[in-house]
Formats: structure tokens, sequence, C-alpha cells
């Protein structure tokens, strides 16, 4: 996700843009005299347009955004009371912006609280100051570090030149430094109440809501629009971020600017106006032709979509459609969520193109909501049913591309199809993330109580999700089954980026390995453990494979065949550990948040046959390249084999497929 390079980084180009709001965007930057960044983002729908967002650039006042977050994180670990009452003396006051140092007399008390608040609504400069004393100064840099945001750093206090604790950056940046990414991604958390508590992500919005100055992004949007947003602003930069509701969704805006040729206060300050003029664009793009209902305000959704709104129907599709499709609530619209779809158009006589629009969130009415989640003691100790054996009769027909049969106690193959034909993969590349994480942990065992914190780059891994979110944490072991039971994408980077030079350093004593080991940026560990993927494959003798991420999303080079996943499964099925957890059918686990909050969530297995007596292993996938995936196990009177399915048709024709073929095997090894 983030290892492109600075170079590619602050290239000049726009992604994931519609080509609508582009070509509003675009000619407004392009005629601006001086450097800009923008990152737009709907954080319903995902439509976004990015402008060199990732560049480092002076924040002015904006630093007082993530200065609000850092006071409410520690306020609810016990480090800050927000009631405390700060007494304001003389040599407290500042110049610049607010209304403490000119109105109010020394003497006079606040609270932390109200002290946030002047510095929101007003930019107050004496107030930031006071909230910033009460933190300590390197407080908000190393809260954003700790968030995984290292390049938004506030350096020194407000006019307060000679307390700068990072003295090169104040130079080059002066009182604060970020990019727009990382403010997206904390006005994000805020919006998605992941930020601190719902309480307090309650009240950062509302102080960012009563933020006075509309002369920027607001200074053309209508009157009683919704924009919860802070400014910042000195001679050479100025720039404004917040949160736009919309009829079709709430979007997160940010515009940094900086080396400006127009550095003048004047009310048509060019800076000032291009915000303006992107505010407007902005919101004329998602207001446009958006009436006012609840239809109106859900995406249009198809195969390659992906977040909580692809959540929302598969959830709400398994209760409507009977029977149920049974469909994994991963956020990732595949072919069989497509082939749900379909099935509830042509129930409700809608056409059965496969594509949610107004006309369908229209027909399938009240969205399910998800369920609270019991304690992970009730999930962990559930005897769920089992079917019986299936019947040794029927075809060994199948609809996969390819396919193999081993023996495990022998590796014997015993039938294939296209077995050696290199194809994508899926999801069944997070056997190779699973079996280099178990290999390191049987001979440390220490390492499956470590302490994973899933990261920002983590927590936006597109499809199939474990749920956990930025800033929570989990232990290794729980990791474990949350990216193999639910497929977690999102787990999978996190896992790479925690353990990618231990890997890539392995030495026969772990525990002194990962001493030694010098940590570094999550992006190079997440390289180091994709090259140690492939290093292990080689040297398993799996030489038709080759990976380019830990999860298996469509990747150009990124492939196996059936016969090097037969390889590595038989491997895995040595590892103790890994054996419980692909056999597991659903597993709970408790999450610890950055602000103290835990909170349960529960993980089931996409293995269907999990289910069914004599079934115990080992991975799902799903793309729409790959098709439905399947590496399985199974027993019967006394046999056990494996089998790779690679292609099939849809979700549920790779248990069908896979079904028939071990009939066919079990007849087949019953008359040797």
């Amino acid at each position: 996700m983030r290892s492109v390079s600075f170079i590619l980084a602050v290239t000049l180009t726009c992604v994931n843009a519609s080509a609508d709001l582009a070509s509003q965007i675009q000619p407004l930057i392009n005629q601006h005299e001086g450097d800009v960044s923008v990152l737009i983002r709907n954080l319903e729908t995902g439509e976004q347009f990015a402008w060199r967002e990732r560049v480092v650039v002076p924040t002015a006042s904006l630093i007082k955004l993530p200065v609000m977050v850092t006071a409410y994180r520690r306020a609810e670990s016990g480090l800050l009371n927000l009631s405390r009452q700060i007494e304001l003396k003389d040599e407290d006051k500042v110049p610049g912006s607010g209304i403490l140092s000119n109105h109010f007399s020394a003497g006079t008390k606040i609270s932390i609280r109200d002290a946030i608040r002047l510095m929101m609504r007003y930019s107050d400069n004496t107030a930031t100051n006071l909230v910033i004393d009460q933190m300590g100064l390197p407080a908000t840099s190393t809260q954003m570090e700790a968030l995984g945001y290292p390049e938004t750093q506030l350096h020194a206090k407000v006019y307060r030149s000679g307390t700068s604790i990072a003295p090169a950056r104040s130079q080059k940046y002066g009182l604060g430094s970020t990019t727009a990414t990382d403010i997206i991604s904390l006005l994000t958390s805020i919006h998605r109440r992941t930020a601190a508590t719902a309480e307090s992500c309650e009240a950062m919005t509302n102080h960012l809501l009563s933020c006075e100055d509309r002369g920027m992004l607001g200074r053309e949007l209508p009157d009683g629009s919704w924009l919860a947003h802070k400014t910042g602003g000195v001679r050479n930069s100025r720039c404004d971020a917040g949160l736009l509701m919309t009829p079709k969704g709430m979007v997160a805006i940010c515009v940094l600017t900086t080396k400006n040729k127009d550095q003048s206060w004047s009310d048509d300050n060019a800076a000032h106006v291009l915000m303006g003029r992107l505010g407007k664009s902005t919101y004329d793009h998602f207001h446009m032709n958006a009436e006012q209902t609840a239809s109106d305000t859900k995406p249009t959704l198809r195969v390659g979509a992906f977040g909580i709104q692809v959540e929302d129907l598969q959830r709400t599709l398994n209760r409507r459609l009977d029977p149920s499709p049974k469909l994994s609530v991963d956020g990732d619209f595949g072919p069989a969520t497509a082939s749900a779809v379909r099935r509830f158009q042509e129930e409700k006589g809608l056409p059965a193109n496969g594509i949610v629009d107004a006309a369908f969130w229209n027909a399938l009415g009240l969205i399910v909501q998800e369920s609270e989640v019991l304690p992970p003691e009730s999930i962990n100790n559930q005897k769920l049913p089992v079917k019986s054996k299936d019947p040794l009769t029927g075809p060994p027909f199948v609809t996969c591309n390819a396919w193999t049969i081993v023996e495990i106690a022998t590796g014997r193959e015993l039938a294939s199809s296209r077995a050696t034909k290199q194809r994508d993969i899926a999801s069944t590349t997070k056997m190779m993330t699973a079996w280099l994480v178990a290999e390191l942990a049987s001979r440390d065992p220490e390492i499956l109580d470590e302490t994973l914190t899933m990261s920002i780059t983590a927590d936006q891994t597109r499809g199939s999700t474990s749920g956990v979110r930025s800033g929570e944490q989990l232990t290794i072991r729980d990791a474990m089954y949350a990216l193999m039971l639910p497929s977690g994408n999102d787990i999978s980077v996190a896992i790479a980026e925690h353990f990618g030079n231990r890997v890539a350093h392995e030495q026969a004593d772990t525990a002194n390995s990962r001493q030694k080991t010098k940590a570094s940026p999550r992006d190079e560990q997440l390289k180091q453990f994709i090259d140690s993927m492939n290093d292990e494959a080689k040297r398993l003798g799996m030489s038709q494979t080759q990976y380019k991420n830990p999860h298996g999303l469509t990747e150009s080079g990124h492939y196996s065949t059936a016969n090097d996943l037969a390889v590595l499964g038989r491997k895995m099925l040595s590892n103790e550990f890994l054996c419980k957890v692909i056999s597991t059918r659903q597993h709970g686990a408790t999450l610890h948040g950055s602000t103290g909050y835990e909170r349960n969530v529960v993980w089931t297995n996409t293995n269907q046959l999990l289910g069914i007596e004599g079934f115990d292993g080992i991975k799902t996938g799903t793309t729409t390249k790959a098709g439905a995936c399947l590496v399985s196990t199974g027993t019967r009177d006394g046999r056990r084999i494996l089998i790779v399915v690679l292609g099939s048709a849809a979700s549920s024709a790779r248990y069908t497929d896979t079904k028939n073929l071990y009939r066919w095997a079990w007849k087949q090894l019953a008359s040797d």
C-alpha cells in the first residue's frame, strides 16, 4: 500500500478519481501560482481525487487538529483532565489569532476543554499554548507517530520559536508539518469514531463545526452547509481541511498550499480563492443529481467494489434471500455477491445485471445491522453442529480450471488437471504468510504472545477484512486466526509489517534474532516479508510460484500452481499450531484500543467444508481474476488426502468441485 518510492509519491498525478471530479479540480490547481496538495475522499463510496497527497508541507494552524486529537486521547488514558482549570498569565499571551490575549485579563481561569474550544473555534494561539503546556510539547508528535503519521509533527509552541524540539524541521516547515494523506486519515478516524471513544469523537466533531473561519473551503458553500473543519495560515502557506456532508456521503477534504506567490492577507488572496473554488466544486460534484432520499445516499456497487457498504449489502442479502446465499461478510464485491444480487433482482423484477443501484437499495429496504459480538469465552466454547459424511457417490465433474489430489502420508499425486499451469491464487496466498510466522513460532513460542498493532496502511487494505481498526492491538496468536478464518487482507499486511526483517534475518535462535534485528520502516518490513515468502517458496521446491503481496489481491506477477499449493499445504500440516488454526470454525478475541477501550470480535472460517465430518483445512480464496479457490484436507477410513481447486465458477462451485473430487479419490483409494 505504501511501498511506492518517494519519487513516485510526489509525482504530479491524480489517482482513483472520477473523470468528472478530476476535470473540475485539476484546472483550478494548474492555474494556481504556488505548490498545492489535495486529497478529497468520499468516506462512503471511496471515490477520491489526490494530488501530491504525500508531500510533506507546513501546517500553520492546521496542526491544532492533531493537538486536539492528542489531548482527547490522553484524557481517555488518564494522562489529562479536560476539566482541570488553567490560570491565564500575562506571560502566556502571544499575538496572532484568537481572543484570550486581547480580551481576557491575567488571572482568568478556563478549563482545558474550553481552551481546546478556543483553539479550534478562533484558532486561538494563546489557548493552543496552554493546551500544549498541559500535555508537554513532544506529546503531539509522539502520538501522531504512534498512530502511523510520522510526518505530522508539532515543532514548537505558537510564537515561541525558542521552544522548538525540532530546529531543522522548524526552519523548513515552521510551526508544524503534515501531509494531506495524514490529515484525511485523522478526519476519517474522527468521523468513524475510531480516533478515540465515540463520545470524544463527537466532541471533536463539534469543535471542528464551531470553526469561525469560512474564508477558505467554506467561502463559496451555500448558507447552512455542514462543514466541520480547521484552517491555517502564515504568509507563505494557507490550508484548510475538514468533513463536508453531502447527499452522496460524508466527504473528507484537505487542501494544503505553500510557496504561494500571493502572500497578502486580503479577502481575495489567491490561495483562499482557490480553496473556496475547490470546496464548491467538491460540493457541487457530490450534490449533482442527488435527491434527498435514503436510497440515493447509498453508492452504486458492482464487482470490484469494497468497503463498509458492501458489508451492509452482504449481511442484508443473507437475511433477505431464502435460502440464504451465506455470503462472507468481508466487504469484497466478488462473484458470489454478484450472483446473490442477480438472484434478488430476479425475485423483485429488476434487471438482473448484478449492479446495485438506487432501485436495488429501495427494493432491499432497511439494512441489517451488525449484531453485538459475544465475549471470546462464549464463542470459543460453542459446539457447532457437524453434518454426516458425504456418501461415496457422484461423478467427479468440476467447474474449476485446475486441480490436484495428493495423498498426504506419501505425497503421491492421485490425479490432476492443469496442475502445473501458473494462475492467480487469491487468498490461498495467506497460506505462505501463515507458514512463515508459524515456523518462527515453532522455534520461539513466545512470538505468539507478542502484541500486534494495526497500522493505518494495513487498515486501509481493500478486500476481505478482519475488522481490526487502526491503532487496535491483539496478540499474534489471535492475529493468525484473523488471517486464516475471515481471510483478513488487512491483518496480512499488519503481520508482514511486524515480522518483515525478522523472517528476512531468520536464525536458528529466533529469540536472539529478535533482539539483534534492527527495526526498519513499515513499508520496508512489508517488502522484506514478501521477499522471504519468495525465498521460502524456492526452498520448499515451489518453482512455479511468485508472490507480490501477503494477501493475494490481484497483482501482475503474483501466481502459483495447484501442484505448488499442494506442496505448501502438506508442509503446513506438519505445524501443530497451524493445524489448530486452519481447522477452527470460529474464534473470538478481545481487541484493545490505544485509548484504553476493549471490544470483542468473532471471526468465522470461510471454509464451509469444516461443517462436514472429516474435513479439517486449509484455505479459501476468491478474486474476480482467480475465481473461487480452495485448498482443503479430508480424512476417511484412515486415509487423508489434500485437494486443491483453482478457478471454480463460483464460491459454491468450489465446494461442489472439491466434494466430487473427494468422492472419486476415496473410491480409488478404497480399491487399492
